[in-house]
């Protein structure tokens, strides 16, 4: 029997810690390369505003953007219309979200839901729905309530459609399982069709907040008053370019963040879900 040295001890000692800065590193590197093409985007960008090409008013400097940012973080401005933005955008999301999940779970589970729903979803889905903003200002006025039904009617497909392909994709033999054992059709409902769906429902809800907060913001710059996009149409009837600029920076953080967090809440829901603890 071959006997082990001290020192071959010592080397498979060494071994782990001598990997540790290289997965590190490589773990270091994973985080940073999302941010690469951003930041030649903003290399260019900025190169570009130097070069003289375009006059500032049409193209300003990041510094100048940024300064505007700042700004508005300083005096409140970015707060105020970031609050109006998000509160009329979360909450047609929020009404779009349990009117959409409630139909698609009974779209998959009766057939004369299913027959009255499919054709008016399967024709409203592809449809614009900004195009319909005329319509909800003449129903229901220029203020938030048209801008928040507005959202909820543009987010409601996406989560109808995908509520509707989660429950429909549960295995059988669960809820059969499930049947075998005398639960009702309501406990099977809550602890095996829709905890089976879930993953399928996160993601039509990760659809529809992105829409909701295109559709806010389009109608805010179409219907005015205060918000994100209407402080960008203001700035852009002042010939305030920086603002414009400075707008769409603020408006690409905001989103960014409102789909950051739903991501989390994600990762959380889904704990126990492959896809999580498979990283």
């Amino acid at each position: 029997m071959a006997r082990v040295s001290d020192a071959d001890v010592n080397v498979a000692a060494q071994q782990p810690v001598a990997a540790m800065p290289g997965k590190l590193v490589k773990a270091f590197g994973r985080r940073l390369a999302p941010l690469g093409s951003i930041c030649v985007l903003m290399i260019a960008w900025e190169v570009t505003a130097r070069s003289g090409v375009f006059t500032p008013y049409l193209l300003p400097s990041l510094e100048t953007i940024f300064a505007r940012v700042a700004h508005d973080v300083i005096t409140g401005h970015f707060f105020i219309q970031a609050a109006y933005t998000l509160y009329r955008a979360l909450a047609g999301f929020a009404l779009a979200a349990l009117v959409a999940v409630s139909i698609g779970t009974l779209m998959s589970r009766k057939t004369l839901v299913r027959w009255f729903f499919d054709p008016i979803i399967s024709v409203g889905f592809p449809m614009p729905k900004v195009a319909f903003l005329p319509i909800f200002l003449l129903w229901f006025g220029a203020y938030d309530a048209s801008k928040i039904l507005l959202v909820a009617f543009a987010a409601f497909f996406a989560i109808a459609v995908n509520t509707v392909a989660g429950t429909q994709g549960v295995e059988r033999y669960f809820v059969w399982s499930a049947q075998s054992l005398g639960s009702s059709e309501r406990r099977i409902l809550w602890s095996v069709i829709l905890p089976a769906a879930l993953p399928q429902i996160l993601t039509g809800l990760q659809i529809g907040l992105p829409l909701a907060l295109i559709v806010c913001i389009v109608a805010e710059m179409l219907m005015g008053g205060v918000g994100l996009g209407g402080s960008m149409i203001y700035a852009q009837r002042f010939a305030d370019s920086p603002g414009v600029f400075a707008g769409i920076v603020e408006i690409g953080f905001v989103g960014w963040l409102a789909i950051f967090s739903l991501r989390k809440l994600r990762q959380r829901l889904l704990a126990w879900h492959v896809e999580t603890t498979r990283k």
